[in-house]
């Protein structure tokens, strides 16, 4: 009895095999279902056939928890029962699904470009997951998925929404009927979604006079959009700005390639944010660096964020010590930071010898070594350097005859003699000493910054002092020794200004604005948050200037 019960069943298993295969050879299209096989175990319907692979290693934690509760254990396991079902002929797995594809779509009248902001972050508005999400094009909203039981068909059928694009692949489904659509009409949408150049287009960009139109009608330049404000990151918006005008930092980012191996989300959001600044093609004006902000968030670990106002001078020492760290190349230790921005100064320290007993601190002695006299160990080192820092004189303690604080003006280059390797500046930290320096190597790009806020035991203060400088040809080698070049090369010691940041207000508050030069016209723009307007040259240097970028002459 048993036994024929058995034979029974292994009948019916093959009639119902043959049924399938028979199924599957005569319908070519059949209809589509939440899950791809009903012989299949259920499989997670927010997975996409593009993307299991990709984000089936993804998730912080060991397990990942599919949508059914599921860890990633039971995972392993289906994708066994998969593969044996595959071997005793069940049907295509699912990642063999075949999507219709088709030209023709009667909903695509309803996509709205007005609302599409792609600026914000990839997540789900319903399950905040971040994992194959799709943006309707008709209202604008993340959903996740395609499948019957996902958000985004849910919100098909309750919106009557029908075209959505995946984020991530740029592919565009029709839901729910879940055709991919191919029409060449969407592409200005892939277009600003994610931003493309060429390396001919990135070298014509300094060339280029024209406008740009966005949706609204608002005109602007492409490199000289204004940056949201989302909560005091104004410390933010006037680092990128000045960054977006070093050329070769600029066309480094534009193009994924060069970065492609890289696995910081830093570097790929700071790439991402440089491509919508220079896109030509843009529905708005202006550009949220939303992104580029939550992962600064994560990556310094809270030191700077939304809602706090910080010092841009830190923050750009943070950033392009981060960039390097991430992109730098492990043999030689470059990057494209450092070709942009590193110097090098040799730094002569005289320590009393009291002050090294008192402290019992071992001195490190420099490259050079170091000198005993008069009781001062000498020390001589080089060090290479990102940025410059220079100190301005102490404002006027006393009112005038008129009473009023006269705001003093010190030129450029008496500042500059901190670095002519014989001026002496004291330091307390972290010992007493007297230090000397002098530039041996000069940078591409020379980042100046004006120590304007001084902390003490009640408040910080801010020095009013105005810094004449020339906004064309500063010419170094008048003013401070430099290195004598090698043979074959010429001494490039003449530099252009290209970015000037400026503090306005008081120390604890005030906002930072920032004015940059358009190469393409040589003209100048003042820029602060979404205001963007022309300006005179004269302009940039009545202002009291922060940090200061120079571009070196070739």
């Amino acid at each position: 009895m048993t036994k024929k019960r058995k034979n029974n069943g292994s009948a019916d298993e093959d009639r119902h095999v043959k049924s399938v295969k028979m199924v599957e050879q005569s319908s070519p299209s059949p209809p589509r279902l939440g899950f791809e096989n009903p012989l299949l175990p259920l499989a997670n319907t927010y997975d996409d056939d593009e993307e299991e692979e990709e984000y089936g290693g993804r998730g912080d934690s060991g397990a990942k928890v599919g949508q059914n509760g599921r860890t990633g254990e039971d995972d392993d396991e289906d994708k066994d029962e998969d593969e044996d079902n595959l071997a005793n002929g069940y049907g295509q797995g699912q990642r063999s699904r075949l999507v219709e594809v088709r030209r023709d779509c009667p909903y695509l009248d309803t996509v709205n470009r007005q609302v599409l902001d792609f600026d914000f972050e990839k997540f789900c508005s319903v399950s905040l997951s971040n994992l194959n999400v799709y943006a309707c094009l008709v209202c604008g909203k993340y959903y996740q998925g395609r499948g019957q039981k996902s958000h985004a068909y849910t919100h098909s059928l309750e919106a009557g929404h029908h075209v959505y694009i995946n984020l991530r692949t740029e592919k565009v489904y029709c839901l729910p009927d879940g055709y991919e659509i191919n029409d060449p009409s969407l592409d200005d949408i892939r277009h600003v979604l994610n931003p493309r150049f060429t390396k001919e287009q990135v070298d014509q960009l300094d060339k280029n006079k024209l406008w740009s139109r966005a949706l609204d009608g608002s005109d602007y330049l492409p490199g000289m959009v204004g940056l949201n404000n989302i909560k005091e990151t104004d410390f933010v918006n006037v680092t990128i700005q000045s960054l977006m005008r070093v050329t070769p930092l600029r066309n480094f980012f534009l193009i994924p390639e060069n970065y492609r191996h890289c696995k910081s989300p830093l570097v790929h959001r700071f790439g991402e944010l440089t491509r919508k600044i220079w896109h030509a093609r843009n529905f708005k004006g202006q550009v949220s660096p939303h992104e580029f902000l939550q992962a600064v968030m994560k990556a310094s670990k809270k030191r700077f964020r939304i809602g706090v106002q910080s010092n841009p001078v830190e923050f750009m020492s943070w950033l392009l010590n981060t960039l390097h760290s991430d992109l730098r190349n492990t043999k030689k230790n470059t990057s494209i930071i450092y070709e942009c921005f590193q110097g090098e100064l040799e730094v002569v320290k005289e320590i009393p010898k009291n002050t090294i007993s008192g402290n019992d601190q071992n001195t490190e002695k420099g490259s050079d070594g170091g000198d005993d006299h008069d009781n001062i160990t000498t020390e001589t080192s080089r060090m290479p350097f990102l940025m410059l820092g220079l100190d301005l004189p102490p404002p006027p303690l006393f009112k005038d005859v008129m009473e009023k604080n006269i705001i003093p003006q010190v030129p450029l280059f008496n500042i500059l003699k901190k670095f002519d390797g014989e001026t002496v500046t004291e330091v307390v930290r972290p010992h007493v000493a007297r230090m000397r320096y002098r530039v041996t190597r000069l940078p591409k790009y020379m980042i100046l910054h004006m120590r304007r806020f001084t902390k003490n035991n009640f408040f910080v203060e801010k020095n009013p002092t105005l810094v004449n400088f020339p906004v064309k040809n500063l010419e170094l080698k008048d003013y401070i020794p430099l290195p004598t070049p090698k043979e074959n090369e010429k001494l490039r010691s003449k530099y252009d200004l290209i970015a000037n940041i400026v503090h306005d207000g008081k120390p604890e508050g005030g906002f930072y604005r920032v004015f940059v030069q358009r190469k393409s016209e040589e003209l100048w723009y003042e820029m602060q948050d979404l205001h963007v307007s022309e300006t005179l040259p004269q302009m940039v240097a009545l202002s009291e200037a922060y940090m200061q970028i120079y571009e070196q002459q070739q």
